[in-house]
């Protein structure tokens, strides 16, 4: 019981939410993370059409999980996708792009 305790406690929706943070950064920043250049994102501005409206996001992607497989290579699920695989070609790290999950989470 003290380990759901320490995982449901205040110190980690702190994390949570400054991981978001930083994740909003990234994505908003037009050297990294370039997620504008294609989404519309609120928040954000100038976005692009190319992709679909970041929104609702968790409600559509429960599963963390496939959206760091959707930002890691998108194309092992989508071959034809104009989405870049930006895990696959280094061009975010692990790190970055589990923090872009966090803040698309809670969009």
């Amino acid at each position: 019981m003290a380990l759901l305790i320490a995982v449901t406690s205040p110190f980690g929706a702190a994390h949570a939410q400054s991981n978001a943070a930083e994740g909003q950064k990234i994505a908003f920043d037009r050297a990294k993370g370039n997620c504008l250049s294609c989404h519309q994102i609120k928040g954000g501005d100038f976005p692009g059409t190319i992709g679909p409206a970041l929104k609702d996001i968790k409600s559509k992607y429960p599963d963390r999980n496939d959206l760091i497989a959707i930002l890691t290579d998108e194309t092992r699920r989508n071959p034809l996708t104009a989405m870049p695989p930006f895990g696959r070609n280094h061009i975010l790290t692990e790190q970055e792009i589990d923090a872009i999950v966090d803040f698309l989470q809670t969009l």
